[in-house]
């Protein structure tokens, strides 16, 4: 979802460097200065293709990350860690970052600017378990900006190490709610990377951009819809237009590293908008071919249509959640799991804008998701989106749908998933 003044508020993101506001006020903070002069190093160098390197999300071929906490992950011997920074890289960017299960580390990182991310005196980097070998991981928090990875250093005499994937993976497609705008730390204070993280030893992807319907047509300035711009490597930011014109890269879904075992879909509170004028019969019509194009990319993938939350709104004395396309999703969930559509499925792919119809039958695979009564009105923010216990909430109700729906077993437990939400009341005379 995405209300008000998009372009004056991505003005504002652009002056602040490293700000998070916390209830109007600036949030102190301090993260590293990690820019160093790579002439005072002697490094082991790796190119942005080297085989060790395993890239999370979406990246283009020229190495730049796009949509909500695309990742990098290598394991590494020794105890030194460098980034250079490809010039296409948004500068000031802020990654998170870490080592295993450590907490994460926040620095800004520079378009051209080598980084030194891990060192002898970073967290974790002298312990040998449980994580082993020694495991980098790398976050964009920003959904607005991105990171082209040029080269990847380790001291001279050590080496990176390929980490095999995880044996389960998910992947999130949406809008602002799930791409995490207006939570601390964006797209890694989201609902959705709260539930891939959650989870533990899951491979997630969260396809999400803010403002951006699932009708193809222009919303908030996104020109095009997740009906159609899912089926693309880059996002509908400025970035996409800056970097590849009018002629973005389809997505490779052959070369991913995993396929998704699971898909969620939150997508409407946009077309649901008066202002994007979007009919009824364009959301539905849009949103069935998204599920097909789903189903023709990932045919064992499970989906998971989610319940819209609207906002909440004064109701008396109380407080009411408002519900968009409620009756529409569980047509659309019925549509798909009905003989009309198993006795013959159809998939679709946007960049041929092609319909094809599979030679086999097909088995229920569409799921409702129903969010209502997990978020209260004062788990909404001024801004219209979850606030950091909002996302937490959901998070939490959804990964025990995944668990109770699928038999999946939750296996991270005790390595942080979302920072700086340790905060306790420990005066107990009042």
């Amino acid at each position: 979802m995405l209300l008000g003044k998009f372009s004056h508020l991505l003005g504002l993101c652009a002056l602040v460097r490293g700000t998070i506001l916390q209830n109007g006020q600036v949030r102190e903070t301090n993260y590293p200065d990690t820019k160093v002069d790579i002439s005072s190093y002697d490094f082991k160098t790796y190119d942005a293709d080297a085989t060790e390197l395993s890239y999370k999300g979406r990246w283009d071929s020229k190495k730049v990350s796009w949509w909500s906490a695309p990742g990098l992950v290598f394991g590494f011997t020794g105890a030194t860690v460098a980034i250079t920074f490809g010039e296409l890289t948004s500068d000031t960017t802020l990654i998170g970052y870490r080592i295993g299960g450590m907490d994460w580390i926040f620095t800004n990182v520079t378009a051209g600017g080598t980084h030194l991310l891990v060192s002898s005196e970073t967290p974790g980097v002298n312990e040998t378990y449980p994580v082993s070998p020694l495991t980098f991981e790398l976050r964009v928090t920003n959904w607005a900006y991105g990171v082209q990875i040029d080269k990847v250093h380790v001291a001279v005499s050590e080496s990176l190490v390929k980490v095999a994937p995880y044996n389960r993976t998910i992947e999130f497609i949406g809008d602002s709610l799930s791409s995490g705008m207006y939570t601390s730390y964006e797209g890694l204070s989201s609902f959705a990377y709260g539930v891939g993280a959650g989870l533990g030893e899951t491979e997630y992807y969260v396809t999400a951009y803010p403002g951006i319907c699932v009708s193809d047509q222009d919303c908030w300035g996104n020109p095009r819809g997740q009906s159609h711009q899912w089926f693309y490597t880059t996002d509908t930011s400025w970035r996409g237009t800056q970097i590849w014109g009018d002629e973005p890269e389809p997505w490779d879904f052959e070369k991913q590293e995993t396929t998704p075992d699971i898909v969620i879909i939150n997508l409407g509170t946009n077309d649901n908008n008066s202002a994007n004028n979007v009919s009824t019969a364009t959301y539905v019509d849009a949103y069935k071919k998204l599920i097909q194009g789903v189903h023709g990319k990932y045919p064992k993938a499970q989906v998971i249509v989610m319940q819209l939350w609207m906002g909440f709104y004064a109701y008396g004395n109380s407080y009411q959640q408002n519900l968009g396309y409620e009756q529409e999703l569980k047509d659309i969930v019925a549509f798909f799991n009905s003989d009309e559509y198993l006795s013959a499925p159809t998939t679709w792919d946007a960049t041929t804008n092609t319909t094809t119809t599979l030679d086999a039958p097909g088995e229920a695979f569409v799921h409702y998701f129903s969010t209502k009564g997990i978020m209260q009105h004062n788990d909404i923010g001024p801004q219209w989106h979850p606030t950091d216990v909002g996302a937490i909430k959901v998070a939490s109700h959804l990964t025990q749908f995944i668990k109770l729906t699928f038999g999946w077993d939750m296996v991270a437990t005790g390595p942080e998933i979302f920072h700086d939400t340790l905060y306790w009341n420990d005066e107990q005379n009042y």
